[in-house]
């Protein structure tokens, strides 16, 4: 069985970033909301206490129940979970007299201390919190201070117990990854042998025991989760997954062939199916992002059901869910809040009576790429930036037409492969036209024009949660600018767009 570190959750912005540097080091977590967290097995080596935007003075903080783990296992609480080890077993926390957000530097450390082992006095680190830690308990030890915060860092005497009331996480931190190291490796005992290659073995060889000879569809999209998901179940069962690539119209220009062909040339058992008149038919006229979802989501399932039902005896339908949804899907206080309608199989597995198989569902955006490369996906596919389920629809903003449909694919086609020809495509995150419902006057030649403006949008980011907008080169985005303007008919004005999220979505809809 697989070793592991979890993760209590107390709603941190940063619990999932705790997540992504300890599978860095090649050490496999999860993370689970304090009012769901599992009974610790064998295969538990450690448990991390997040953050949290509550303080442990407030009647409704959330209060864990560790008696199965504090003195047991190892166990390391980070900023509100250092301070919940404080205020719950006889210490005290207060209001900070000054602010403690921002860079800091440990002036004193405890060099003898294991989570400190390589660490020296001065190293710097990032603090987020609001409240301080004013008295340690009876058996406490203070093993690292700032200039302004004593009690920077704790260990329990006699426990394999610490505390630190700052984030290892961040990059701010600059020897965060070591301590996060000597806590997962010196202190719990991990291996390091959460890898791309085992997770591809052990995989394989659960998906082989648990779907035997049971038949499996998926739904393509083109994009890195569900082509990995899919190559990951080809390994296992071979001829027995079925993969549904449907063109909805709404792909980038030519993609549809090009990313079947690719799906092809590497033995992958896959139907194509033309379904554009069906969705472009529904969406003429449509104005709202949210009606356009709903539609592209109801014909989408249409489709896809007449299409697997040509495919007997299917018992399972196959999804690229990745860790984030798994994670989002249960926040530390319930269900998540639903921004935006889910664009592709939600509906289908209750419509068709499928159990649903999600290979990935352990893993982050880039360990899924990772994944894919162990598996020998060519970089067309794994290089691909992230594309929205309801595709150009919601890049086309008020209402949706052939014709202007028409205009934005052109104009997309022209930044895209003008961020390749030039060296540009893999320094982007995710690239976007956008198509505004306004039009502008312009002059070409001697004449006046009246025709549509266009936002080029391209971000910087890790996995998409927050991202900054790529300073793309002046002269780039000056060829670019008068290529769509000279090639495509329509468009007489071209702006970038230069916001980050937050505040901004990616997105425009």
């Amino acid at each position: 069985m697989q070793e592991k570190i979890l993760i209590l959750d107390f709603g941190s912005q940063y619990t999932q970033l705790i997540a992504r540097r300890i599978r860095e080091i090649n050490v496999y977590c999860e993370i689970y909301p304090y009012k769901h967290f599992p009974v610790p097995d064998v295969n538990v080596k450690g448990v991390i206490l997040s953050g949290s935007p509550s303080s442990v003075r407030d009647k409704n903080a959330p209060f864990p129940d560790l008696s199965m783990i504090k003195g047991i296992i190892p166990l390391l609480g980070v900023c509100y979970g250092a301070q919940y080890l404080v205020q719950n077993f006889g210490g005290e926390v207060k209001p900070s007299g000054i602010r403690e957000y921002g860079r800091a530097n440990l002036v004193s450390i405890n060099s003898n201390d294991p989570l400190f082992m390589d660490i020296k006095p001065g190293t710097q680190v990032w603090m987020s919190h609001a409240d301080t830690i004013v008295m340690i308990p009876a058996g406490f030890e203070i093993t690292g201070s700032t200039a302004d915060v004593e009690a920077g860092a704790f260990h329990i005497k006699g426990e394999d117990t610490w505390g630190i009331q700052f984030h290892p996480e961040v990059y701010h931190t600059t020897d965060g990854t070591q301590i996060l190291k000597n806590f997962v490796i010196g202190i719990c005992g991990c291996s390091q042998n959460w890898t791309p290659d085992s997770f591809v073995g052990t995989t394989v060889d659960n998906l082989k025991e648990h779907l035997r000879n049971d038949k499996v569809i998926l739904g393509l999209s083109g994009g890195v989760d569900s082509s990995v998901a899919a190559f990951l179940l080809h390994r296992a069962i071979g001829k027995n997954l079925t993969c549904i690539f449907v063109d909805n119209g709404l792909l980038r220009k030519n993609e549809f062939n090009k990313v079947l062909d690719s799906y092809l040339g590497l033995g992958l058992n896959v139907v194509g199916v033309d379904a554009c008149d069906r969705f472009l038919d529904q969406l003429e006229g449509v104005s709202d992002p949210e009606t356009k979802r709903k539609i592209i989501g109801r014909v989408f399932i249409d489709v896809f059901n007449a299409e697997a039902k040509k495919v007997k005896d299917v018992k399972w339908l196959a999804q690229g869910t990745i860790y984030p949804d798994v994670i989002e899907s249960v926040s530390v206080n319930g269900p998540s809040a639903t921004i935006k309608s889910h664009h592709n199989v939600g509906g289908l597995p209750e419509k068709m009576h499928l159990k649903v198989v999600e290979p990935l569902r352990l893993l982050f955006k880039d360990e899924v790429r990772k994944v894919g490369h162990t598996l020998g996906l060519p970089d067309f596919i794994l290089k691909r930036h992230p594309f929205p389920g309801p595709g150009l629809a919601i890049r086309l903003l008020g209402k949706m037409t052939r014709e202007k449909l028409e205009i934005l694919k052109n104009a997309d086609d022209i930044f895209i492969e003008g961020l390749k020809r030039h060296g540009l495509y893999d320094s982007v995150w995710q690239a976007a036209v956008i198509l505004l419902p306004v039009q502008s006057v312009g002059v070409m030649g001697d004449e006046r024009t009246y025709e549509n403006a266009v936002v080029l949008r391209a971000v910087t980011s890790t996995d998409g949660m927050t991202a900054d907008w790529s300073h793309l080169p002046y002269d780039f985005l000056g060829l670019i600018s008068n290529e769509i303007i000279n090639k495509v008919k329509g468009i007489n004005r071209v702006v970038y767009d230069i916001s980050s999220k937050p505040p901004s979505t990616i997105e425009w809809e």
